[in-house]
């Protein structure tokens, strides 16, 4: 497994190097950083890397990202998007990824007249996003924007593996996806509810839960742990439905199915159209 996952990350490199200049989006999640350090490894300087701030990207993961890229010394650009003021995403619908995609990669190719038009624009986008509900991959292929990692088929736990190797601090950070995923489709999108779920997030991370999800029901704050952090929760409820009640909830409750990545999508049927 080891030869071929080491055959994988050569190919990716090959890939890379392809490309020429390379943009890599960064923020500074398991996959982009390790795309950005083999892209550093492959391209040297020839690799630029941009984060960009928003109102659903919480300052914590903003901050591990500039620190990330200083780590690879990479060239790194900060930058800033408002999802907010796009009608069309706030409303939050099922195609909410398609419209935030749709605007930070035309943001990004914007950024790339800056430095010449050479750089190809790069994601993170692996093997596993490939069985989800992903439409945001559909603004990345009709503007583009390239995934390297699904071009040599990385899948996340390979993704994990060769970044323990690489000594990326990274490798076992926990799955993070943009604040307004935990909001329920046709429920519209404020910077209030924003607000309440990075607080209350940042309140369970504090409390040494790994994989934390809020989930905003209106009214009702659904939380989303690892069913080994179920007990954790549980024997802290106290503190927890204090806080998350002084962030505006008026009810706090426990999901019994635990953590599961994009749960907020199966609600939806199979025939919606992305």
């Amino acid at each position: 497994m080891r030869q071929e996952l080491q055959e994988k990350k050569l190919r990716l490199m090959e890939i890379l190097r392809d490309m020429d200049d390379v943009l890599v989006a960064f923020s500074g999640g398991v996959d982009s950083t390790f795309l950005l350090a083999v892209a550093k490894e492959a391209l040297g300087d020839k690799v630029l890397s941009v984060t960009a701030a928003s109102d659903t990207f919480p300052e914590r993961e903003f901050q591990l990202a500039r620190s990330l890229a200083s780590e690879l010394n990479v060239q790194h650009l900060e930058t800033r998007v408002s999802e907010l003021a796009n009608p069309e995403f706030v409303i939050n619908d099922a195609n909410r990824c398609f419209h935030c995609k749709n605007g930070l990669y035309n943001h990004l190719l914007e950024l790339v007249t800056k430095y010449g038009d050479s750089y190809t624009v790069v994601d993170g986008s692996i093997m596993d996003d490939l069985g989800e509900h992903r439409p945001g991959m559909e603004a990345a292929r009709a503007l583009g924007v390239r995934s390297p990692l699904q071009e040599a088929q990385f899948y996340k736990e390979e993704i994990r593996g060769l970044s323990k190797e690489m000594g990326l601090r990274t490798w076992d950070k926990p799955s993070f996806a943009c604040l307004s995923s935990r909001i329920p489709y046709g429920t519209k999108i404020t910077k209030e509810k924003i607000n309440q779920l990075d607080l209350a997030e940042d309140f369970l991370l504090g409390l040494g839960l790994y994989q934390v999800r809020v989930r905003h029901h209106d009214q009702v704050a659904r939380i989303e742990v690892e069913q080994q952090d179920m007990l954790k929760v549980v024997a802290q409820h106290e503190a927890i439905s204090r806080a998350l009640k002084s962030f505006g909830f008026s009810y706090v409750a426990l999901d019994l199915q635990g953590y599961r990545s994009g749960s907020m999508n199966e609600v939806l049927k199979e025939d919606v159209t992305v």
